[in-house]
C-alpha cells in the first residue's frame, strides 16, 4: 500500500506505514495520540519533572527513598516516569543510561542491569524496556553484551552509517538515527547558502542519512530496527514514511493529526537488495577512524553527550532541592 485515504489525517495514515513512537516524558500529553511505544531521555525527563502536574510523582519517589543521593535517585525517577508511560503505550519504553558513562562499557552494562532490575521489581518484563545507550564504541560494546543477556538496547545519538553498521553487528535491537540535529549542523555550516527547500525535503541531509542506513540494513538483512528521531518539522517525518519506526514529539504529532494531506510510502525494503552497497570495516580502529573523519557525526555525538550530561546534573540538582 503506497498511500492512504485522504479522509484520514496524516498521523493515522503514517501509522499504517510506520510504527509511531512518542518522543516525550510528558505521559499525560501523549495519550491523545495513541502511540505504540515511547522514548525518553534525560532532557525530556528533566523538562517533565519541572512541570507542576508531575510534582507529586517526583515527590513520591523522593519520599520512598529519603536517604538516597540525588545521583542514585535519578534512576528511580527515570523508571517512575517509564512505569507511568507503560500504562499508556501497549509496547515499549526507552530509558537512558547516564550519559556520563558513555565511554565506560562495564559501568554502562551495570547501570543498564540496574534499570532493568528496577522495572522488573515492579512486575514489568524486560521485553517492554529498551535501554538507551550512546552510539560510542564503548556504548556499542555494552549493547552487544546486554543483548546477549536478553536486555534490549536502543542506540541513540546516532549520526553516521558507521555507527549504524556497528550497532547492527552488535545485534542491537534498535537504533535511533537523528534527523534534525544532522540538518541543524549542515544548516549552520552553509549559513546564508542553506536552501530552505531542502529543509525536510527528499534532499534534507538528515533524511538522506536515515535513507542510507535503511538501505544498508535492508541490503545486508540486518534485523536491527531503525527508528528515525529528532525531527524539526513534519516534512522530515513524511519523507521517512515506511521506516521501521519514527519517534515524534507531541507537537509534531499534533501537526500531523490536524492535516489531511496524503501520506505516501517513501522507504521500501524491497528495493534495497539489488543495490550495490559495500560493507564497512567495523573493527575498533576502523570504526574510530571513520567516525573521526565524519566531522558532523563527531561533533554532534560529542555535543549530544555533553548536553545529556548537563541535563542529568540539572535533574540531580532538582532532586537535591
Amino acid at each position: 500500500m503506497n498511500s492512504a485515504s485522504s479522509a484520514q489525517n496524516q498521523l493515522e495514515q503514517l501509522k499504517k506505514l510506520t510504527t509511531v513512537v512518542a518522543d516525550t516524558g510528558d505521559f499525560e500529553r501523549m495519550q491523545e495520540f495513541h502511540p505504540q511505544d515511547a522514548t525518553t531521555n534525560p532532557s525530556l525527563i528533566l523538562k517533565a519533572a519541572q512541570q507542576s502536574n508531575y510534582q507529586a510523582l517526583v515527590q513520591s519517589v523522593r519520599d520512598a527513598h529519603p536517604n538516597m543521593s540525588p545521583t542514585d535517585l535519578v534512576d528511580y525517577i527515570l523508571v517512575a516516569f517509564g512505569l507511568e508511560i507503560l500504562k499508556i503505550v501497549p509496547g515499549r519504553v526507552s530509558t537512558e543510561v547516564d550519559a556520563r558513562l558513555s565511554f565506560d562499557t562495564q559501568a554502562t552494562v551495570a547501570k543498564a542491569k540496574h534499570l532493568i532490575a528496577l522495572y522488573e521489581s515492579h512486575g514489568i518484563h524486560r521485553e517492554r524496556i529498551l535501554i538507551k545507550l550512546a552510539g560510542t564504541w564503548e556504548g556499542i560494546a555494552a549493547a552487544k553484551e546486554l543483548e546477549a543477556a536478553g536486555i534490549h538496547c536502543n542506540m541513540t545519538l546516532l549520526f553516521s552509517l558507521v555507527q549504524a553498521a556497528a550497532c547492527g553487528a552488535a545485534n542491537a535491537k534498535l537504533i535511533s538515527p537523528f534527523v534534525g540535529r544532522i540538518t541543524d549542523w549542515h544548516k549552520a555550516k552553509l549559513a546564508v547558502n542553506w536552501s530552505e527547500a531542502n529543509n525536510g525535503g527528499a534532499n534534507d541531509p538528515g533524511v538522506t542519512s536515515v535513507k542510507r542506513i535503511f538501505d544498508y540494513y535492508k541490503h545486508f538483512g540486518i534485523p536491527t530496527e531503525i527508528m528515525g528521531a529528532s525531527f524539526r518539522n513534519t516534512s522530515q517525518i513524511l519523507e521517512l514514511a515506511g521506516c521501521d519506526l519514527l519517534t515524534i514529539s507531541p507537537e509534531l504529532m499534533a501537526e500531523l493529526q490536524s492535516s489531511n494531506g496524503t501520506v505516501s510510502k517513501k522507504l521500501d525494503a524491497t528495493n534495497a537488495p539489488g543495490e550495490a552497497i559495500t560493507p564497512l570495516k567495523l573493527d575498533e580502529s576502523s570504526f574510530r577512524l571513520q567516525l573521526n573523519n565524519d566531522a558532523m557525526a563527531t561533533e554532534k555525538l560529542a555535543e549530544g553527550i555533553r548536553n545529556f550530561c548537563i541535563d542529568t546534573e540539572k535533574l540531580e540538582t532538582l532532586l537535591a532541592t
